[in-house]
Order: C-alpha cells, then structure tokens, then sequence
C-alpha cells in the first residue's frame, strides 16, 4: 500500500504565516503537523509516500521532509498546478499511485487516534473498494458529511449540507483502491470548479464499490486559525509530549512539569512550567515560561513573561510584562519601543492581527 500526502493549498486562514510558509509546516509541539502524518503513516508499516505539493510551497516542503529516510520511507513529490479539488490531487498523483491500494491523508490533519488497524483491515478485506475515517461532531454541516448504516457501510457522502442527516464529518483520511480512479473520471467539477472527493466516493458508491467506515473516537484537530492551532499544540503537549532536558539549565532556574529542552538551548534565571518545549539553541534569560507554550530553536526571551503561546524559530520577545495566547511566526521581534508615552510603534504585515490591553 501506498501513502498519499496532500499539502498543496494557499492556507488563507492561518495568513501571514502562511504567507512565506507551508501551512502543512507549522509547528505544533515544535514539530511540524506533516511530521506527525508521516508518523501515522509509517506506523501503519506505508513507506513509499507520494506528497502532494503546489509550486509556491514545493521547496520548502522537499527541505523540511527529504527523502523521508527519517522515516524509514521513501518520499516522492508530485506537483499539482493548481487547487483544483482533492479528487484532483488523486488523478494528478495517478502515475505515482499506479494500481496500488493507497491511503490519501490530509497533510493539515493531527488525529490522536493511529490509523494501522484501519489500514490492516482495509488490506484484508479484499471486497471492499474503499474505506473513510468518521468523526461525530457537534455542527456537521461545516463539514463533509456521511450518511451510514449499520453493517458499518457509507451510503452516501455530502459537502457541508445545509440540513446534515448525520453528525459523522470526513477527517481527511482515505482508503482507496484503483477503481477510485474511474469513479473520478465519471464526476464533473463542482459549483466552485473542484474534482470533490465527495462526489467520487459518491459516484464509487453508485458503481457497486462498497465503502466501510471507522469511527475516529480520540480527537481531531483543524490546524487551520490560531486559535485552532493552539488547541492543537495544547492537546499534543498534554497527551505526548515526554519530559527531555538535553539544555543547559542554571542552579537559580526552576523547572515543574513535563518540559522538553532542546540541546544547545540556555536557560539562566528562570521559570518553565510545563507541559512546554524549549528548542534547539534558544536562550531564555529572566523569563517566565507558562504551561502549554512552545518556543522554537533559536528564539531568545529576556525578561518576559510567555503563557499559552506558540513563538516559532529565530524570533526575540524582550521586556514584555506578559505575552499570553499568542502564535508569533519566524523572525519575529517583539520589545518596547522608544516611542512617546502611551504612543505605539508598529510595522505590520498584511492580514496580521494585533490585541492590545484597554487602558484603566
């Protein structure tokens, strides 16, 4: 069996991250999310991998990931022109997937729950054409929906239904035989121009293949805003991380918790609560680290309280009484400026957003 990898897409929502990044590269846990796909994937025994990827985001894609030897894997990248549906990415991905049984995975999925005994039972059960991952949720018609019934089949499969008949959302992950491939080519593109998934499960269906379901029971989480994107690092820290010191930590520092401190980091004079991550080469001197905050290699806090936040790799946060529910990209500065009183300074990106304190 095959692994397919979708992380093409412009992720609009998570801008201006994602405006000189790969959404699918954002880290949670100070991992990027495509790394925890890989490790279900690979868990699952799939090592020859196909990653979907669109021309803006293909090499820093091919530079975070490699050749997949981390994985014990092998890692093929397939260019898809433009976001034109997932059905799409299938038949761009033909060539690569062959006649193989394939698993499609949504490269901005983090699910807690590991997907080889779906994978074992799909490959064991020959009469089966395909097979979805199904999780109840409390407002399905944000979602795409199925309908199921209660030999455990899918009966029928629709995109974000004004009135759901079920409360079962599609997760991104897909089981796949060859005769998907037909199924798609019988499909026409929908109201928004896009080959939809749904549709070709649909049209599977219409065609006599049968298509099984599992139930996902642990959580699912959408990466796809900040604030879903601190749930995520939130539950990942509280459910996997492991307590790992390989830093320098100081005699006046005081550590409590699970934390993570990656080699070559300095910590001098200050406080980590966990769960938190502390990466590689960073440098916290007189801070105060609160719990589920992750702080990425090479950052340096001086003398600044960080709660609930999310500070990517090279950026400094100096002098700031406290920082809390944040999610701050990659060489990112943040200080007082030498501004008037009461006056700020700012020089922002397009679609950032800013929260400042009310006076009195």
């Amino acid at each position: 069996m095959k692994g397919l990898v979708l992380a093409g897409g412009s992720g609009t929502r998570l801008r201006p991250l994602t405006y000189t990044g790969a959404k699918q590269l954002v880290p949670v846990a100070n991992r990027p999310i495509l790394f925890y796909v890989m490790d279900n994937l690979a868990g699952a025994g799939i090592s020859d991998v196909g990653i979907i990827v669109s021309p803006e985001s293909s090499a820093e894609i091919r530079a975070a990931m490699g050749d997949g030897a981390r994985w014990g894997a092998r890692i093929s990248y397939i260019v898809q022109d433009k976001p034109a549906g997932l059905a799409h990415a299938v038949l761009t991905a033909q060539p690569f997937l062959g006649d193989s049984d394939f698993c499609m995975f949504l490269g901005d999925n983090l699910i807690g729950t590991k997907i080889a005994d779906a994978v074992a039972s799909f490959a064991g059960s020959p009469h089966l054409a395909g097979s979805v991952m199904l999780k109840a949720v409390a407002d399905p018609s944000s979602f795409g929906v199925a309908e199921v019934d209660d030999a455990g089949h899918v009966v029928r499969l629709v995109e974000k239904p004004k009135h759901p008949k079920s409360n079962l959302a599609l997760v991104g992950i897909y089981l796949f035989r060859k005769a998907i491939f037909d199924a798609i080519a019988a499909i026409a593109p929908s109201a928004r121009g896009e080959l939809e998934i749904t549709d070709a499960i649909g049209k599977l269906i219409e065609q006599g293949g049968v298509v099984r379901f599992d139930r996902v029971t642990s959580w699912w989480l959408d990466t796809g805003k900040k604030d879903d994107l601190l749930l995520a690092n939130d539950t990942v820290l509280d459910d996997w991380l492991v307590h790992d010191v390989q830093g320098d930590v100081d005699a006046e520092s005081k550590i409590s918790g699970r934390v993570q401190i990656g080699a070559g980091a300095t910590v001098v004079r200050s406080t980590i609560r966990g769960p938190a991550v502390i990466g590689a080469g960073a440098c916290l001197i007189d801070a105060k680290i609160g719990p589920f905050t992750c702080i990425g290699d090479g950052v340096r806090i001086e003398r600044s309280s960080v709660d609930h936040s999310v500070i990517m790799e090279g950026s400094r946060v100096v002098d700031i009484g406290r920082l809390e529910d944040s999610l701050i990209g990659r060489r990112v500065i943040v200080h007082p400026g030498a501004t008037r009183r009461g006056a700020l300074s700012l020089l922002v990106g397009d679609d950032c957003k800013i929260e400042l304190a009310k006076e009195g």
